[in-house]
């Protein structure tokens, strides 16, 4: 006999949409790269989590669920750290920064799903032992030969030199720039607007503007991404708590829903890091194409729809691909689109990176992007976007899967 209580549910029923909101956000300050020390990743993690549960106005014993992404931490130890009773459900996704977003639509569908009650999406950073600038770099003594365990994906990058993610995005912007024109100039905008946003910020770690003689007097590092290109090295920690829509109305911040979240991307897309090998449809893009038309979807909204949009910036040039993957321009047109003002804040038609961005705030693996969005929906951000109601928020790209989440008030 058909199960009719499936078979019956509505559209909405069975997506996330405005069934999760996120009630409590919290961070610690950041950290050039080291400077977090003494302290532990998991303190860290700790007191932003901490800092989330006050902001919701609830006790730690309210969190019984972690949705993590990256390299994510032990959440049994956490748990016997901070006295928390009972954890109900733990996940992670990977991708790297890709998941950044997705964690907390993991949350969302836990506590859609009854679950657990309160899910906490945290990120924890700290670069003190080790760089991710230097994650595929040559390891060991001075003048060794370096020599990676073969592999088809080494074997296909290591005779082109691409030991690490700059120079593999650098590959993907070369691409852009051949294919439809895109100049430094554009990658330059980006660097700038991110700049001037974060300066407004006290919590930013760039405090200083930067000028396009600055941009193009820096080093490059690898071709056409110079210095202001790449994403700063930094610790912290950042935590988001998310409940039942239901369960929202009683929290003590009005509540930011949940519209949409999608992971995953095209599979030939498959990693932008270590792979490289995607057809040319793919090549020159963030690789969020596909989740962006199933998040739009979901939410049931367009590009038009939408306030401020936070772009996992890890390189500038990504962010020019990710405003035409998201169909806030066409596809070619991100660099002529940037130069004309449009992710500025307050005047452009869709202001980018609030904040300051991994590029100008602090890296914290694009956690930030969340705890900015939930508060330009709250209305309490430093640069707030005046009458926002949708915020975009995005994760990755580095490979499958990239991220997004559509918030709402």
């Amino acid at each position: 006999m058909t199960d009719r209580t499936v078979t019956d549910r509505t559209s909405k029923d069975r997506t996330l949409k405005d069934r999760a909101a996120i009630v409590g956000v919290g961070a610690t300050p950041y950290y050039k790269r080291g400077e977090s020390v003494p302290q532990l990743p998991m303190e860290l993690a700790g007191k932003a989590l901490l800092a989330a549960c006050a902001d919701a106005g609830v006790g730690i014993d309210a969190v019984d669920g972690f949705a993590l992404y990256s390299m994510g931490f032990d959440t049994s130890l956490f748990a016997q750290w901070l006295g928390i009773p009972e954890v109900r459900f733990t996940g992670m996704l990977t991708g790297g920064g890709g998941g950044a977003a997705g964690s907390v639509g993991l949350a969302a569908a836990a506590v859609a799903t009854g679950q657990a009650d309160c899910v906490a999406s945290i990120m924890t950073l700290q670069q003190a032992a080790s760089r991710f600038g230097a994650s595929y770099a040559p390891r060991g003594k001075p003048g060794a030969v370096y020599s990676a365990p073969p592999s088809p994906e080494g074997n296909f990058i290591q005779p082109a030199g691409l030991m690490g993610p700059g120079q593999m995005f650098a590959v993907l912007a070369q691409r852009h720039m051949h294919l439809y024109g895109t100049r430094r100039e554009h990658f330059a905008e980006v660097a700038i607007s991110t700049r001037e946003n974060a300066i407004r910020r006290s919590t930013s770690l760039m405090q200083e503007p930067l000028t396009l003689d600055q941009y193009f007097s820096a080093r490059m590092i690898s071709d056409p991404l110079c210095l202001y290109d790449f994403c700063l090295e930094c610790d912290g920690a950042v935590a988001v708590l998310t409940v039942s829509a239901e369960r929202a109305k009683d929290m003590q911040q009005p509540p930011v829903y949940i519209a949409a979240s999608a992971n995953g991307g095209a599979g030939l897309w498959g990693q932008a890091i270590t792979w490289l090998g995607m057809p040319d449809e793919y090549f020159a893009s963030s690789g969020h194409r596909t989740v962006a038309q199933r998040a739009y979807a979901m939410a049931g909204i367009t590009p038009a729809d939408v306030d401020v949009a936070l772009l996992y910036d890890h390189f500038s040039a990504m962010v020019i691909m990710q405003l035409e993957d998201y169909g806030f321009c066409g596809i070619g047109e991100g660099g002529p689109f940037v130069a004309d003002g449009n992710i500025r804040w307050p005047t452009g038609s869709i202001p980018v990176n609030t904040h300051g961005g991994n590029l100008s705030e602090a890296y914290i693996i694009g956690m930030t992007h969340v705890k900015e969005a939930v508060e330009q929906l709250r209305g309490t951000a430093v640069n707030q976007v005046a009458d926002a109601e949708v915020a975009l928020v995005t994760g990755g790209p580095a490979s499958i899967p990239v991220s997004n989440l559509i918030l709402h008030r």
